[in-house]
């Protein structure tokens, strides 16, 4: 038998580990950067995964001084271009298996 141990994150917890004040952090969630479920601010629970997001959405913003909206599409651009990376590279791979002696 196997257990899973799920990490969750308050807000409080992720404005220290990415240092920043909860202001930018809730700012982050309402423009839909990272999704830490319903409820009110004291009640979200982030996974390890939105603290990555959160440090590439500060970065973004605090080195090329982007808006939040501007960050959440760039985000949601970079995601694309890493599935269709994957995509690519999925192709490659199956035909190679047609291609090779």
């Amino acid at each position: 038998m196997s257990t899973t141990l799920t990490v969750q994150l308050t807000l409080e917890e992720c404005c220290l580990l990415v240092e920043t004040p909860a202001a930018s952090l809730i700012e982050i969630v309402e423009h839909g950067i990272v999704e830490p479920g319903a409820g009110s601010p004291r009640d979200w629970r982030f996974d390890p995964a939105a603290l990555d997001r959160l440090r590439q959405a500060l970065r973004l913003q605090r080195e090329l001084q982007l808006d939040w909206q501007a960050v959440a599409v760039a985000l949601d651009l970079l995601d694309e271009v890493t599935r269709l990376r994957a995509e690519n590279e999925s192709l490659k791979r199956r035909l190679l298996r047609f291609t090779e002696p």
